[in-house]
Parts: structure tokens; sequence; C-alpha cells
């Protein structure tokens, strides 16, 4: 086991840099700030509560810049107090001066937190990975690790690329977001990866964004792919994609779609745990953001799917929880934070009255902060 950097650290805030809630509104609080504690930017935010309650907040603490690329680490704070205020920054998984990131925490019926995320050569960008221009060995490979005791103490990472990433598969990222346990046990990690351009085309196309999911059956220790959906034809193009178990054992996903004719959401339901669809990812018309990030959390009293993100049609920003009574098939607004830049999302169910929204947002761009607010569920109708 390997011991996270502030494990020392006590778990109360100093101001707004360490995450206090301050200002009017008791229930929002800033865990990470850019620029602040190392790191010149913070994205990718995921949440999950812990079976005793503790909230972990992950995200990708990018050292240099703001890029998708470089040296990123993945960081993380607990807070003991429903996300009121939060202890200090931990380092849970690096690569040393290189890439890990895109976290997918999940918390299993053992009380065990998984942790699986990729990990690259610092200066495997995006657009040379789509290209064909990095080595196989610096490209996007998978790892997965855990905790036992709330997020304090983390194993060593192990290595899992090769039972879940097909060779010729370019990009590939999880989630982002968490990734969730079925009630049969099941750990589901949805995923996306790109496959090799054909003809003329380089690699960069939309149209060759494609989705999967990763799948668990033994709570982490080994893996396999679950649905694998791909298609070239330009309509729905697979991309950052979550999940949520339905109270009919169903598994919804939903997913940004870089296709903007039929929208930019689509989704699918999976009846057999994720191994397969009823059928491929179809516009999700019924919610509107921009291409980005969604998130999607199943509360089971009230029984309602909700779902996280933007809702202005061609800007990251007006942070929006839609709720469906029906499985994902309608949705319909429920609690708008502000009018302000936003972007990536992820929520939590913090208690039996409040769900917890991680969010990038800042007064003049999306990513000055990661916030969590606290919403009541009384809230979300």
């Amino acid at each position: 086991m390997t011991q996270s950097s502030a494990e020392s650290g006590t778990e109360t805030g100093t101001g707004t840099e360490t995450g206090t809630a301050t200002g009017a509104s008791a229930g929002v609080s800033v865990p990470f700030r850019a620029g602040r504690e190392g790191y010149a930017s913070y994205r990718i935010p995921a949440v999950v509560a812990t079976r005793t309650g503790t909230l972990l907040a992950f995200c990708e603490g990018r050292v240099g810049s703001a890029k998708d690329y470089g040296h990123i680490d993945i960081v993380l704070k607990r807070s003991a107090d429903g996300g009121r205020t939060w202890g200090p920054l931990q380092v849970v998984a690096n690569n040393g001066v290189d890439l890990a990131g895109n976290p997918a925490p999940v918390t299993l019926d053992t009380g065990r937190v998984l942790l699986v995320h990729v990990r690259s050569a610092a200066g495997a960008s995006e657009d040379a990975l789509l290209r064909g221009k990095v080595k196989a060995a610096d490209g996007r490979r998978v790892w997965v690790q855990h905790s036992d005791d709330d997020g304090l103490i983390w194993s060593a990472p192990k290595e899992i690329t090769a039972q879940v990433k097909k060779a010729g598969w370019r990009w590939y990222a999880t989630t982002p977001g968490h990734a969730l346990q079925l009630g049969s046990g099941r750990v589901v990690v949805p995923g996306n990866h790109t496959l090799p351009p054909s003809g003329t085309d380089n690699g960069t196309e939309a149209k060759y964004n494609s989705g999967h999911c990763l799948l668990s059956d033994d709570r982490g220790a080994t893996w396999y792919l679950g649905y694998i959906d791909e298609n070239t034809n330009g309509y729905v193009n697979v991309n950052e994609t979550t999940a949520a178990e339905l109270p009919d054992g169903r598994v919804y996903f939903n997913t940004r779609n870089d296709s903007p004719s039929p929208g930019n959401r689509a989704d699918a339901h999976s009846r057999d745990g994720g191994r397969t669809l009823v059928k491929p990812f179809r516009p999700q018309a019924g919610l509107v953001t921009p291409a980005v990030q969604g998130s999607l959390l199943q509360l089971r009293d009230p029984d309602l799917l909700l779902f996280s993100g933007p809702a202005d049609p061609a800007f990251r920003a007006l942070m929006t929880v839609r709720a469906s009574a029906d499985g994902g098939t309608t949705w319909r607004p429920v609690h708008t934070v502000d009018g302000l830049p936003a972007a990536y999302s992820d929520l939590v169910r913090v208690d039996t009255t409040t769900v917890g929204l991680l969010y990038e947002t800042g007064d003049f761009g999306p990513y000055e902060t990661i916030t969590f607010r606290r919403v009541p569920v009384t809230a979300l109708g």
C-alpha cells in the first residue's frame, strides 16, 4: 500500500483555498481553485461517498497549464461533513512528470473504493493520438487502484490495459465522473475511444469517436469489455459517457455527442448489465447542452434519474440539474445553479435529504474553480 501525500493533514478547511464554505450560502464550498496548492489548473471532477459517509472529491491537478496533456496528477480532497469543508489535498495517482487522469471512482458494497484511470506520456496530446503519431507505449493505458480506509491510503496501481483496450484504438478515456456498481455486484465503468481512420482521413474527424464500457464481476480483480458502439456515419459520435442503474435493473448510458446535427446528447439502455446495448446510441433531444461531459445519478427515494450539465446550447454555461421519471426517455429542468460559465460535473447522494454537485465553474470562465454545491432533494421535484 502507498500512503497518500497528505494523510497526516487535518479535516478542517482554512478558507476557500482549502474548501471551507463561505459567503451567503453555507451549501457551497470550493475544494479546488486554479493556481493554488501547486497546480495551475484543476479539471475533470469526480465524486463518491464512502460507506461511512465521507465524500471523496477527485480531479486532475494540471501542473503547468490547463492543457489536457503534460504533467497531470489525480488529486483528492476528503470531506467528513457532507461537503461543507474539505481536508488537505492528497496526490492519489501520479505518473512522474507524465499524465495520470480521467479519474473514475466507485464505492463497492465491501466499502472498498476503486479508482480506475488512464495514464500516458506527457507529450501524448489528443491531436497526436488521433493522428496516430504516438507510440503504443506512450499512449493511453488503463490502471486501477483501491483504498480500504475511506481514501486515506491507496494501493499501488495495477495496469489492466490488455483486458480493456483493443489494438488499434487511438484515443481512450474512462468516464469522466464516477463509475458504478450494479445490484448484481458487477462494476461498470463507461469509456470512449477512437478508431483508426480510413481513406484520406487523418483520424481527427468526429465520426471515429466510439464508445464502450469496462466490466468487472469480481470487484475489480479482473476486467473485460462490455458493449462496443462504433459507427462512422457521422450521426452519433459517442464520446464521454456516464451511466446509472435504473430501478428495473436496466443500465442507462448517456453520452456527449460531438455531431451537432441531431443534438449534443445521445443515450442507450442495456438489459444485461452493460454487456450489450438494446439499440445503439440515439440522439436525446430532451437534453440541451453544448458539447460537454455530463453526469447521471439515480435516486431511489424519490424515484428520479438526475442529469447535470450546462444548459446553454452553444456555450459551457448555465449549470442545470434535470430529472427524468421514465428512465431517461423524457427530461425536465429541476434546479438551475446560476447563469455563470460551467463545464464538467459529477453528482453524488450525500444523505437522505441532500444531493451533491461537484462542478467546474467561475465568474469569467468555467475552469477557475471546482466547486461543490449541496442541493436539497426537495428542490429536485
